[in-house]
C-alpha cells in the first residue's frame, strides 16, 4: 500500500502563514517570447515585488 504524501508549507513553523506566492508574467528582450517568474515573498513585500519591472 503506497504512502499519502502531504504538501505543506512547512506547517510546524506559524511564521511560514505570512508567506504568499507571487507570479509575475515577464516578456524577454532578446526573444519576445513572455516567461513566468516566481518567488515566495513575506505578505508585505507583495506589492512591491508586482510594482518594479
Amino acid at each position: 500500500m503506497a504512502k499519502k504524501a502531504v504538501a505543506t508549507f512547512g506547517s510546524s513553523r506559524p511564521q511560514t502563514k505570512n508567506y504568499v506566492k507571487c507570479i509575475r508574467m515577464v516578456k524577454s528582450e532578446r526573444t519576445g517570447a513572455y516567461a513566468f517568474q516566481e518567488e515566495l515573498l513575506p505578505t508585505d513585500q507583495a506589492k512591491d515585488f508586482f510594482e518594479k519591472k
